[in-house]
């Protein structure tokens, strides 16, 4: 493909806006051809001095407008099974935002769908994949250097939440990119998860339980644990520490800028996922126009976003009912062995 691939965008809201910029700005081989949210003002504003896009408030029109070649899905996740769908349908590739789809029933769905295209059409956002950090690590686990993963340790802390977060949002929003980091890192399913809470911060708002402990088992016998802290007040960190039985390797503590001045000191600290992640959504997303360019489908699939949806699944039961709760996959196609 020698022109730039047109891509639909669908919301334009934090997530949205920054990947119309990305596309804009940063990733060659592409341009935003059409953007799709029911805010069309919003729509408007993250467009804006971005020329030949055309802004829709329905999704389905943004798919069908002139130009476009391929979807970027940034809209809620409820939004993102309906969405799929119709992408399929037009046999347009998806870059889909995770969650795939917030249930495992409608994200089982579209990996039927895609099942009966016969070939993968969609990648998800699981973009710490992308990160260097990570690709260090998982190249390390892969070359056996450590010997066998025993545990995975991993810090997920927000400045705050956002409003109208749930206590279930802890497990099956932000810790959903601890379980599909877990599964890549390890190569490995989880298979069990047990939800710890420690008692309210201060922080959080009334009924919000923040933090959780989430315990992770796995089909090889490690286990990975997750501190997920969405109020901590004081930065957006995230990191991981691999326990193998010749020895640990632990990402996630790169130092940022330093400043000095005559009051002495400091060191910034990111306050949100787009400052921490910059890097990785970059190189996900030139990654995925360069593959969908070439026809083919790389990274995180279908069956990846699904089964982070199970998995979630189980952990809110966790939450809520308390005790251990095994987690129940469907069998694996061949597609995605």
């Amino acid at each position: 493909m020698s022109e730039l691939l047109g891509v639909a965008v669908l919301g334009a809201g934090h997530m949205g806006a920054d990947h119309i910029r990305r596309l804009d700005r940063a990733v060659s081989g592409a341009r935003v051809a059409a953007v799709a949210d029911p805010d069309t003002a919003r729509a408007e504003e993250a467009v804006a001095g971005v020329d030949g896009v055309s802004v829709h408030a329905e999704a389905e029109a943004a798919l069908d407008a002139p130009g476009v070649d391929a979807v970027l899905i940034a809209s809620p996740g409820p939004a993102h099974e309906e969405a799929l769908l119709a992408a399929f349908a037009r046999g347009l590739p998806v870059l889909c935002e995770k969650p795939l789809v917030p249930d495992s029933s409608g994200a089982l769905r579209v990996v039927e769908a895609e099942l009966r295209l016969g070939r993968r059409l969609a990648q998800v956002g699981f973009m710490r994949r992308y990160d260097a950090e990570y690709e260090r690590l998982k190249s390390l686990l892969d070359s056996g250097r450590l010997g066998r993963p025993l545990m995975l340790h991993c810090t997920h802390r927000n400045v705050a939440s956002p409003p109208s977060f749930t206590s279930a949002m802890l497990v099956n929003s932000s810790v959903s990119h601890e379980i599909d980091a877990a599964r890549w890192l390890l190569g490995q399913e989880l298979t069990a998860v047990t939800v710890l809470r420690p008692r309210p911060t201060s922080n959080a708002p009334e009924g919000l339980l923040d933090p959780q402990f989430v315990v992770f088992e796995t089909s090889g016998g490690a286990l990975v644990d997750v501190e997920i802290f969405v109020n901590s007040g004081f930065g957006y960190q995230v990191a991981c520490e691999a326990v193998c039985e010749a020895g640990s390797a632990r990402v996630g503590d790169e130092r940022t800028m330093s400043v000095t001045t005559a009051a002495g000191r400091s060191e910034e600290v990111a306050l949100d996922y787009l400052v921490r992640f910059a890097d990785a959504y970059d190189r996900e997303v030139r990654a995925w126009v360069d593959a969908t360019r070439a026809g083919r489908v790389t990274g995180p699939g279908v069956w990846d976003g699904y089964a982070a949806s199970a998995v979630a699944e189980a952990g809110v039961r966790a939450l809520e009912h308390g005790g251990r709760v095994t987690v129940d996959l469907a069998p694996r196609p061949e597609l995605y062995a």
